[in-house]
């Protein structure tokens, strides 16, 4: 690797740098979660493993045996919080789901392999609670945001019954994947972030689902924003062509930048949302009108 290499790849990937409003956009995602946390029914701070980062937020959905979205947060493996993501739920308990977040340690304290092995017992605790929390855990689905979106990738190429012989291995029904990294090798190289992750070369096979099957049929969407880097667009290509028997679609987003994507996912009538609910309608995650909660509710 060139040293003009490692700094391309460095520049490509600092989607911070390349955002001169990112400081604006965070306050007011924590103003927006703050308010949702206030005026919205929820259960915070559940606990899924042991360790201080394996917690998740619950906001139920307005009928029983709704099915269940599980939102993975981004920052690099190693920042951001589960309530900096609040403002999502909203379009989604309006919609008829219940909305899991789940927070996961953070790099350097542990590596990117361990992260996974948390989503993994997250996804999977998810599944075992159902009845305690009212969801049918036959409608599971996810989405992932950045690296949120490498560890959404990641459940979809987890051999659940191998993880656990009680767990089917469809667990995850249906997936959206928003400006993720699927191939680290990259990453290894752009020094700004690998300092905290320390990735090796031995790491990257283990952890880039691009170089694995998906591990079940389960349909999937991409997307990723018009004014993101040449990069993110293609860490999105090479995941649509690896698993192109199950991409249902890539949703264009020529406006959006690799935050404000998030935005689009929790905005109603946006082409992102409607086309998330949509694939969740298609994997049979959304019942008929009449049989599912009224919007208006919440």
């Amino acid at each position: 690797m060139s040293i003009n290499q490692a700094e391309y790849y460095s520049q490509q990937y600092n989607a911070r740098a390349a955002i001169p409003d990112h400081p604006r956009i965070f306050t007011r995602w924590l103003k927006d979660s703050a308010t949702v946390r206030r005026s919205h029914a929820a259960l915070f701070d559940l606990a899924y493993g042991e360790a201080s980062g394996e917690r998740l937020d619950f906001f139920p959905a307005p009928k029983s045996g709704a099915p269940l979205l599980v939102f993975i947060h981004g920052g690099w493996w190693r920042s951001l919080d589960k309530s900096d993501f609040s403002f999502i739920a909203p379009a989604f308990t309006r919609a008829g789901f219940n909305v899991a977040l789940t927070n996961y340690s953070l790099a350097p304290e542990v590596p990117i392999a361990e992260i996974v092995r948390q989503q993994l017992r997250a996804l999977a605790w998810l599944y075992r609670h159902a009845d305690a929390y009212d969801f049918d855990a036959q409608r599971i689905v996810v989405a992932g945001h950045s690296a949120g979106a490498h560890l959404t990738a990641m459940m979809l190429a987890a051999l659940w019954p191998t993880f656990d012989p009680e767990l089917p291995p469809d667990l995850v029904k249906a997936a959206v994947l928003m400006s993720g990294i699927y191939d680290l090798e990259p990453v290894r190289h752009a020094g700004f972030v690998n300092v905290d992750l320390k990735l090796t070369e031995d790491d990257i096979a283990p952890l880039s689902p691009s170089a694995m099957p998906q591990a079940h049929a389960a349909p999937f969407i991409t997307a990723v924003g018009g004014l993101e880097s040449d990069e993110f667009k293609r860490q999105t290509g090479l995941i649509a062509n690896a698993w192109q028997a199950n991409h249902r679609a890539d949703i264009a987003l020529p406006d959006a930048n690799h935050l404000t994507i998030c935005d689009a996912f929790a905005t109603p009538g946006h082409p992102l949302h409607e086309a998330s609910i949509a694939l969740f309608s298609d994997a049979g995650c959304v019942r008929p009108a009449g049989e599912e909660a009224s919007v208006q509710q919440i």
